[in-house]
């Protein structure tokens, strides 16, 4: 407890706060002429605000001189006169700079203006809001495919000790295995390989700004805390990401040392959970000028104790699944001249848990008996470099990182005596379990232990020009070398396990590039294409003098290939009026195959492979108008599916399951009802099947792919309101449908999930640099079922289930300086 400790006490001690406040009033403005980067950090300071600036091109352009008392938008317009730069409203207390096409006109004579609380910033063409994560700042139009930026106040209150958790509540297509914190598996719009983690590599790449944070290891769940945006890109993203972006990409914006202004915050928060323990949450963050304008530092630690709710009748223990998360970030940033930016980053988070998540169906609830302990622990270590240069519009990037990642996890396998598997499941009939039968009364107690480490170095290069005057485009390449080793223990408790497993090692070397084209006014064309070629290698660990026979007899221990694959893009954006986008694209993306153990034998997995069409429409944009409103359909053909079933012996085994196809559909809107009032409403159908599976595997097709929905749905509603010149207040709610899914391919995992409804409240009384919140999750106390497995050696024997959390309440309290 002593890192929570610390960490609390740093919060009191640095008497910061978050800035989720409501619209400001007027407030005392005095910012000097200079660039507009730092006009834009001063002014944030001083009128309470967050201000962003979406293009970087911008941040060295020069602003005029503002002082008096206004309200923030109105000093906002009248910095950016005579500029190429625009405020765009985000919300209540957030703004997005942007650039222009043409600079704003002069400012009208004092005697016409509206009054200072009610001035409204012009509104800009859609054209100038920016997609980052295309990695050269794309415009909306331009931008052909679906994007979703949820920014980093959403998670503010009390979503960022939440996690990916926190995330999926936000977008419906994000969806996860559920399994838990650190061990899970994030998929994108249905495209969705197994609930099993094994050597396969991620279908969803994720990101903490250029650096890639997975490759064939579970979600690293990090903590969303002092982030600016979070971007999830649908997929494939097969030409700007390469491997491992089959689903799309997940990429976590962190906020930047600010090299102008010491600034700290933190928030604290305490809850109590229906049926189940206590829990305690806390962060601060700390912002050092180190050399004014040239030289900056920030950091954020984090700890959280979130206590457990499933009871373990055999053990006779109550609220066994406790899970404690610490975590660091640091972050140093030098500003040499004008143009260039060198950034120095690390992050470090451990997750503890004490035990699993998963109940069974039809005993008392939120319960169950197994034999022993199932915890599992995950560390992440990361730490990588990033050197820019702007000049007009051209950026040159070169970044480098470099991840650890272990995690380990237990399984009960304990055997059971033949009058416990009365009332088994009739669809596993006893010749068919995957272990053996105990004889002793009271059972055999024996455990799974897995351990999964990787050792991920990344290091990109790429020039890119912002789309300006017609045209656009970017060149890089790219190193990866991850070398990935899973190791496995299964045996009586307390006495000696034998020990095996796998290790795969991918060099990949890739060469991209992308551009567009804007031959008329409107119309936006891009190609691009990626090369990449892939070593790899592998060899079975520790293997038994039997499965060595075997392998000698049939397989090899190890092999050695190497793996090219080109991966075009084409697409076109068509704006028919100001507001309205049409757009069309495909492309394609790829995973490299490996080894595998599966019944004692390592085996050979092959490469997989999706090619993507999509057509769809956006209407507004948020924060721009107000009403926004896209629709897309997309199809997608996967070959040679790469997944983790359930061996023989009960062991999660990667195979090729065949090929498949995806239909999917989301729909989203969003309704700017009245000042501070927003709605919000998205649904998604997924339609998914293995349409031609590997013979010897199943008998016929398996139906849907796992773990995602048929249907999804989400809607939101937030108010924001100033109970003064200084109160102010916000509410907001959620409610979000999660349905039907399958646990598995096949039919042993076809074992059904979802189902369930969730829904959230939120409240938050705040001041200038004070704020008390209130959260209540999952309101109607709904048990559901999130995923159908947790131990697979005891899944056939009893229905699993992994429930919500309870009806949880908690107080939060966040200050800033």
């Amino acid at each position: 407890m002593k890192p929570l400790a610390l960490v609390l006490a740093a919060t009191v001690a640095l008497s910061g706060a978050t800035t989720a406040h409501a619209s400001p009033g007027r407030r005392p403005v005095d910012l000097p002429a200079g660039r507009l980067a730092d006009a834009a950090i001063a002014l944030g300071q001083q009128a309470g605000i967050s201000i962003g600036i979406a293009d970087p091109s911008i941040a060295n352009r020069r602003v005029r001189a503002v002082k008096g008392r206004m309200a923030p938008a109105e000093a906002l317009q009248r910095m950016l006169e005579g500029t190429t730069a625009a405020a765009v409203p985000i919300d209540g207390t957030s703004w997005r700079i942007i650039r222009r096409l043409q600079p704003l006109a002069p400012p009208a004579p004092a005697s016409m203006r509206a009054p200072a609380e009610e001035v409204a910033l012009p509104t800009p063409p859609i054209a100038d809001l920016v997609v980052t994560a295309s990695k050269r700042n794309v415009s909306v139009p331009a931008f052909p495919g679906t994007a979703t930026v949820v920014a980093g106040s959403v998670f503010e209150a009390n979503g960022a000790a939440g996690g990916s958790d926190a995330l999926a509540a936000q977008v419906p297509t994000v969806t996860s295995t559920h399994i838990g914190p650190g061990r899970n598996k994030l998929f994108i719009r249905g495209i969705a390989d197994s609930s099993f983690t094994g050597p396969t590599q991620a279908t969803s790449g994720q990101y903490f700004g250029d650096t890639r944070l997975n490759y064939n290891a579970p979600d690293p769940d990090l903590r969303l805390y002092d982030v600016s945006s979070v971007e999830v890109l649908e997929g494939p993203q097969g030409t700007l990401y390469g491997a491992g972006s089959l689903g799309g990409i997940i990429r976590i914006v962190g906020n930047a040392p600010q090299l102008e202004l010491f600034q700290g915050s933190a928030s604290a928060g305490v809850s109590t959970t229906a049926h189940g323990a206590e829990s305690i949450d806390g962060s601060a963050m700390l912002n050092i000028p180190l050399v004014y304008d040239q030289l900056g530092a920030r950091f954020v630690g984090y700890a959280a104790s979130d206590g457990g709710y499933i009871d373990d009748l055999q053990r006779g223990v109550d609220n066994v699944n406790r899970t404690r998360t610490y975590g660091a970030r640091g972050a140093l940033r030098a500003q040499i001249g004008d143009d260039w930016t060198i950034d120095l980053s690390g992050i470090w988070q451990r997750i503890d848990g004490a035990d699993s998540q998963y109940a069974t169906r039809g005993g008392p609830s939120l319960s169950r008996r197994s034999g022993i302990a199932q915890p599992f622990r995950n560390d992440f270590l990361l730490g990588d470099v990033t050197i820019a240069r702007e000049w007009d519009l051209l950026r040159f990037t070169l970044t480098g990182g470099i991840v650890s990642h272990r995690i380990d996890e237990t399984y009960d396998a304990t055997l059971q005596t033949p009058s416990a598997m009365a009332g088994w499941p009739a669809r596993f009939p006893l010749d068919s379990l995957p272990l053996p039968v105990g004889t002793a009364e009271d059972g055999i107690a024996r455990a799974f232990d897995q351990s999964n480490r990787t050792r991920l170095l990344t290091a990109e290069a790429r020039l890119s020009r912002a789309m300006d005057g017609g045209y656009g485009w970017l060149i890089g390449g790219s190193v990866i070398r991850n070398r990935a080793r899973i190791t496995r223990q299964f045996g009586d408790l307390g006495a000696e396990m034998p020990r095996t497993g796998v290790r795969n090692l991918a060099t990949e070397l890739t060469a991209f590039g992308e551009v567009s084209v804007e031959p008329v006014t409107g119309v936006t064309l891009t190609g691009g294409a990626r090369f990449n070629h892939v070593r790899l290698s592998g060899e079975g660990l520790d293997l038994q003098e039997a499965s060595i026979e075997k392998l000698l007899a049939a397989r090899v221990a190890s092999t050695e290939r190497n793996v090219s694959s080109f991966l075009p893009s084409v697409s076109v954006s068509v704006r028919p009026m100001t507001d309205i986008i049409l757009y069309a694209r495909y492309q394609e993306g790829f995973r490299p195959g490996g080894l595998a153990i599966r019944d004692d034998y390592i085996e050979r997995y092959r490469n997989d492979e999706v090619a993507t069409m999509e057509t769809g429409m956006r209407y507004g944009a948020p924060g721009l108008t107000s009403i926004h409103a896209s629709l897309s359909f997309a199809y997608t053909r996967w070959k040679n599916i790469q997944a983790d079933l359930i061996d023989n012996q009960g062991l999660p085994a990667t195979v090729n399951i065949g090929d498949g196809r995806i239909y999917s559909v989301d729909a989203r809107v969003g309704w700017r009802v009245a000042t501070g009032l927003q709605i919000d409403g998205a649904v998604f159908f997924n339609d998914s099947r293995v349409t031609e599976p590997t013979l010897g595997l199943f008998a016929s097709t398996s139906g849907p792919l796992p773990n995602v929905a048929r249907v999804g749905a989400r809607g939101a509603a937030e108010y924001r309101t100033a109970l003064g010149d200084s109160l102010d207040l916000k509410l907001s709610g959620s409610v979000r449908y999660v349905g039907k899914s399958r646990l598995g391919v096949g039919p042993r995992l076809d074992i059904a999930q979802g189902n369930y409804v969730d829904t959230q409240l939120f409240g938050r009384l705040g001041w200038e640099r004070f704020g008390l919140s209130l959260t209540v999750s999952n309101l109607f106390d709904t048990v559901g079922n999130r995923f159908s497995l947790g131990s697979p050696f005891t899944y056939t024997r009893e229905e699993q289930i992994t429930p919500l959390r309870p009806r949880t309440v908690r107080l939060g309290v966040d200050m800033r300086f």
